[in-house]
């Protein structure tokens, strides 16, 4: 018999923003896509990550961001195959890359590639990438969810929702350009604060 899955009474029933974006922050974002596909896919072949450690790596990065549409997502898939408790310091890296709104620290993507090596360390990047631009989009989304369930989210306007939930559509193309032109460059897709001192807020 298979098992039920429960997904916690909490998601979906969010009132206010975890974390806000903008439009530069979605097109920065955006702009990684390319690449970041790229190493998923390289890893999907390789298997040098397992894909319940991405979801979990993305349910990390998604809770920071308070993304209810991403979160409930992600969680089914994370309930539905099984949870482990190993892989910590990439869950902490997750959350840290979050707090820092897609700019980690250069010291803590090191303890990564420490641990990991390079070319996991580049995985469990990406797969936080991918999830953050997922959230940009998902979090306005969730508050125009919310606002047609008469629960519209404190200080967000439907502007602000429709706005970013149309303009996504909007630059998607034009930012995947981009990307691919940075692939093509060989720029890579590893974006991290050198400054020493505080997390980004």
């Amino acid at each position: 018999m298979k098992k039920e899955i429960k997904i916690p009474d909490s998601i979906g029933l969010r009132t206010e923003y975890k974390r806000k974006f903008s439009l530069l922050d979605m097109y920065s974002a955006f702009m990684l896509i390319p690449s970041i596909i790229s190493v998923i896919r390289k890893n999907k072949k390789q298997n040098l990550i397992s894909n319940l450690f991405i979801e979990r790596l993305q349910l990390a990065v998604t809770e920071v961001n308070g993304c209810a549409a991403c979160s409930y997502a992600h969680t089914h898939m994370a309930l539905k195959q099984g949870m482990s408790s190993e892989e910590v310091k990439a869950i902490v890296f997750a959350q840290h890359f979050a707090d820092t709104r897609g700019f980690p620290k250069a010291e803590a993507y090191q303890v990564i590639v420490d641990e990991y090596g390079e070319e996991q360390a580049s995985i469990i990047l990406a797969a936080s990438q991918m999830m953050i631009a997922g959230n940009i989009y998902g979090i306005p989304l969730s508050a125009l969810q919310s606002r047609l369930k008469k629960r519209p989210y404190k200080g967000s306007t439907i502007l602000y929702e429709i706005g970013m939930l149309i303009m996504g559509v909007i630059i998607l193309p034009i930012t995947l350009i981009h990307g691919l032109l940075r692939q093509l460059f060989g720029i890579s897709h590893i974006r991290l604060d050198n400054k020493p001192g505080e997390d980004n807020e």
